[in-house]
């Protein structure tokens, strides 16, 4: 069954424009498919046991985990789960992970990707950050903010993984686990809702049992509505269907569907002049109307196999294909000094015009074996696996520049706006001209084997490694024919390993090591394509599990290094250049789980010590940067905290909820003193039945309204925080 399932989705890959690299690629999958895998179990549900023997499949899954409890894991793990995300209303992945400590916001580019810094690195500014769903490396692209509808729980991997996974930043990995077809039921919930600022959303879930082998879940949302800033309204619409096939009762096919789309003005923030937070409003929209809306869109594939052979051994094969395109003008603050009027008489601001045409495609196919067996004493658990990705950026970005302020231009060639009393509309549109017109390639094989030993029943080794073989093409479409192309390879093999001791039944004590390597996509303005980015992870804690289960703790220490690290280049938008090597570490503790009393308590706290570790020119402002200088919207203390108290309402069942989150100060632009301030915001939540099968639910954000800022890329575009908001909705099930 494997070779003919694989024989198939080959031709159909074959018949595909795009697919022809993964058509390619199939025989590695193919060539794993006769070697025993394991089934992995630990926190997910894969397949259950009836009777001597009998394995059926129920669920999905993960790729690069192994069967492990999270307690065998060296490596720090923690989830965010469904009912998290439901209890706060949390719409968006960037919402989602204020929720871990570890994790904090970076530039967004005009909040139309998504970008965070896991453990104080955040990987290339000039692409959103890269995140796995359902194990493939699928979060590449630029389909705009990924919405949560269709998110099962969001996997937080932190620590040395990328020796595994490949490709991943050495603070650690994204996993989305999306809700999957759940074979043979039909169950659904739908719900409408309504939010400050006249939003307002509409989302379904309903699993459909066709037959008793095949199931459907169609999840689908809908949300229209204002926001904060002037000029800025939304619309966003997601439909991302799943289908579940059981070919026998250990085997599963199962195909995920994604189609999303995102219309929204790309919007900078404000400016913060001499410090002053407080000189420009938080709703001041400092683009132009007149550009109208940015629009983001994603269109994408994942199909799966999973098949236990017996108790020991299964068998993970997929491929997956997302096409993304984000388009769209902006009317930006000019950031050099040079050509800002704004630092002339304090209120005129210089601005760019851009466009952008960002169109990526990314394909992914991969397989996973994994095995139980024993030698001797010894009891090994091994996973074997392989895949092929390809990453396809076709970059075309248009720009019209101020001149600079000494040649003493008019407002309108500087295309001004004034801070104090903006004007919209006031100048014609300038003319933009092509600075970048670029397509760039990725593409790279790599395997990866790893075995966990059991030693005795409290201690357990792991060891394992990954090779990855690189290919990186760039056409630069702007250059002379004779320039234009440019290609390197490169090979690397990533080692691993790992050390687990049970210390008593609560406590466990685990240390990893382990090395990263990731491609830097793209080129410099000289056409030279860049060495890809290396890293080297060192971690070390303790886990705790109390109140019989009910109660779980990571309290762990790390440090982290990497080199080659990219910036963007400011004097050539749409370029990186290499800003040399930097280095992180820190201090986490994470605290999940219900509380005596019916309280579910959610703790996580994160010191981050993350600074530059070389002495370069940054080539954004044309400062120094020197060792010891912080990394960019990175705070040393992150604190969130979440307490959530179930009860009944007239024999109904209801919650109340309390959340606190701490950011602390911030560097918000690279080279200088510029500091984002700290800010402290609370959330009240709550919800009861008001029928059978009728839920009332309400969040208010930011209780107390204060004024606090996401993020920062330089003084003239900072990313104002929401202020108060509340929304009330209904959500039904069946």
């Amino acid at each position: 069954m494997p070779i003919q399932f694989l024989q198939c989705v080959g031709a159909a890959f074959t018949r595909a424009r795009r697919f022809r690299q993964i058509a390619r690629a199939l025989p590695l999958a193919a060539g794993l498919v006769w070697i025993p895998a394991q089934a992995q179990t630990g926190d997910a549900i894969h397949h259950a046991q009836d009777g001597e023997g009998a394995i059926t499949v129920t669920g999905v899954r993960q790729a690069y985990r192994g069967d492990f409890g999270i307690r065998e894991i060296p490596q720090a793990v923690t989830a965010i789960d469904a009912e998290t995300l439901q209890q706060n209303n949390i719409l968006r992945l960037t919402d989602a992970l204020d929720m871990n400590a570890s994790v904090v916001r970076q530039n967004t580019l005009g909040g139309l990707w998504d970008s965070f810094a896991i453990r104080g690195f955040a990987g290339d500014e000039n692409l959103p950050s890269g995140y796995l769903v359902n194990g493939f490396n699928a979060g590449r692209g630029f389909g705009g903010q990924r919405d949560v509808a269709g998110i099962e729980r969001i996997d937080v991997l932190k620590g040395p993984a990328a020796a595994l996974i490949g490709r991943g930043e050495p603070g650690g990995t994204i996993n989305l686990v999306t809700k999957q077809a759940e074979i043979g039921r039909t169950f659904g919930t739908g719900s409408l809702q309504y939010g400050s600022y006249d939003r307002f959303r509409a989302d379904a879930d309903a699993n459909l049992a066709l037959t008793g082998g095949i199931t459907a879940r169609l999840i689908g949302y809908y949300e229209k509505g204002d926001t904060f800033r002037d000029h800025v309204e939304q619309k966003r619409w997601g439909f991302l269907p799943s289908i579940g096939v059981a070919l026998g009762d250990r085997t599963r096919l199962s195909y995920d569907f994604e189609w999303t789309r995102v219309e929204v003005p790309f919007d900078r923030g404000i400016v913060v002049l001499n410090n002053d937070f407080d000189r420009v409003p938080r709703s001041r929209f400092l683009g132009e109307p007149g550009d109208g809306d940015t629009i983001a869109r994603a269109t994408g594939h994942q199909l799966r196999l999973d098949h236990q052979f017996n108790d020991d051994w299964s068998l993970l094969v997929g491929a997956s294909h997302r096409d993304t395109l984000l388009t769209g003008f902006s009317s930006d603050a000019e950031q050099t000094a040079s050509r800002q009027k704004l630092y002339v008489d304090g209120r005129s601001l210089s601005r760019q015009r851009r466009s952008r045409r960002y169109d990526a495609e990314h394909s992914v196919v991969r397989a996973e074996i994994a095995g139980n067996f024993e030698t001797g004493s010894l009891r090994h658990r091994v996973l074997i696996g392989g895949d092929f990705d390809q990453f396809e950026y076709d970059n075309y970005f248009t720009r019209f520049r101020p001149p600079a302020v000494s040649t003493n231009p008019t407002d309108q060639a500087g295309y001004v706006i004034d801070i104090d009393n903006p004007v919209y509309g006031q100048y014609p549109l300038p003319a933009t001209a092509v600075l970048t017109n670029r397509l760039d390639t990725q593409r790279s094989i790599g395997f990866y084997v790893q075995d966990q030993i059991e030693i005795t029943e409290r201690l357990q080794i792991r060891i394992g490694g990954r090779y990855d073989h690189l290919v990186l093409k760039v056409d630069n479409r702007v250059l002379p024919d004779a320039n234009r192309y440019n290609q390197r390879k490169y090979e690397r093999f990533s080692p691993q390993a790992g050390i687990v001791y049970q210390l008593s039944d609560p406590l466990t004590l685990y240390a990893a090591y382990g090395q990263g390597y990731r491609a830097n996509v793209g080129a410099d303005f000289l056409n030279n394509i860049f060495d890809p980015e290396t890293s080297e992870s060192i971690e070390a804690g303790v886990k705790l599990t109390a109140l019989g289960g009910a109660l779980t703790g990571t309290l762990s220490v790390y440090q982290l290094t990497k080199d080659n690290v990219l910036a963007s280049d400011n004097n050539n938008p749409g370029f990186s250049v290499a800003i040399g090597s930097a280095r992180s570490r820190g201090v986490e503790l994470d605290v999940n789980g219900h509380l005596p009393g019916d309280i579910d308590l959610l703790l996580s706290y994160a010191y981050t010590d993350a600074e530059a570790r070389a002495a370069v020119n940054d080539p954004n402002f044309a400062t120094q940067i020197l060792p010891g200088d912080r990394l960019i919207n990175i705070p040393d203390h992150n604190l969130n905290i979440q307490l959530a108290k179930h009860f009944t309402v007239a024999r109904r069942p209801a919650q109340l909820g309390i959340g606190m989150q701490y950011v602390g100060e911030r560097l918000g632009e690279t080279g200088t003193d510029f500091i984002l301030p700290s800010h402290t915001l609370f959330r009240l939540f709550g919800s009861v039945d008001v029928a059978e099968g009728v839920e009332l639910f309400g969040t208010v954000s930011n209780l107390f309204d204060e004024k606090w800022f996401a993020s920062s890329y330089s003084a003239v575009w900072v990313q104002p925080g929401t202020p108060r908001t509340a929304s009330v909705g209904l959500r039904a099930r069946f």
